[in-house]
């Protein structure tokens, strides 16, 4: 079983950074893909960024060259580097784990963390 524990959101001004984390515990070496994922209110939620074990990298249209998703793997942690931010990043951001054994698969989430653009 994987724990994940996020921190570093708040409340920004349109402009500003944030950096996101998530730290991973417990079956650990399985994770063979991390990635952030947030919410609006009334909308579904959609990915943000994603990053492999391999250090296979992907962005959603919306916050390419604006967001940066990193690993620290001395913290068995995920980073999501936020810049630029606009009222539009406003969510509930989520971290995800992807886990996989010959014969098990499973998605683990955080709890979410509060990202709050003010105009």
């Amino acid at each position: 079983q994987v724990q994940l524990v996020e921190s570093g959101g708040g409340l920004v001004q349109a402009g500003g950074s944030l950096r996101l984390s998530c730290a991973a515990s417990g079956s650990i070496f399985t994770i063979i893909a991390m990635g952030w994922y947030r919410q609006a209110p009334g909308k579904q939620r959609e990915l943000v960024a994603t990053i492999s074990s391999g250090g296979s990298i992907s962005y959603a249209d919306s916050v390419k060259g604006r967001f940066t998703i990193s690993r620290d793997n001395a913290a068995n942690t995920v980073l999501l580097q936020m810049n630029s931010l606009t009222p539009e990043d406003t969510a509930v951001y989520y971290c995800n784990a992807d886990e996989s054994t010959p014969n098990m698969r499973e998605d683990y989430w955080g709890q979410g963390t509060q990202v709050t653009v003010s105009s």
